[in-house]
């Protein structure tokens, strides 16, 4: 199993509307593509939380290959779609895990 690990610094004066866009219409849509099978999406909590609040969301695919088509296909419009909605007030990085077994 592979996971794409999404960690995003949200500002604090648009935390409730960005959980609400990530839970109504971002997650969906990359769940929509059919190349992760689940995902979870969590507050971290022990962290510096003074300009804005961190999440991640964990995206849970069967192979390397379905991870790829997801970057290769739809990555780049869906960062886009994100940047324009809420511009410098989301700072993301992404990471690539493989659950051992």
């Amino acid at each position: 199993m592979i996971i794409y690990n999404v960690t995003t610094h949200v500002s604090h004066s648009i935390k409730e509307l960005w959980v609400e866009w990530m839970k109504q219409k971002h997650i969906p849509e990359i769940m929509g593509k059919n190349c992760f099978a689940k995902f979870q999406f969590v507050e971290l909590l022990d962290v510096d939380a003074t300009e804005g609040v961190t999440y991640a969301v964990q995206f849970y695919a069967k192979s390397k290959a379905l991870y790829n088509k997801y970057i290769e296909i739809h990555a780049a419009q869906l960062r886009e779609d994100s940047l324009k909605t809420w511009g410098d007030k989301v700072i993301a990085f992404r990471s690539l895990m493989k659950v051992v077994d």
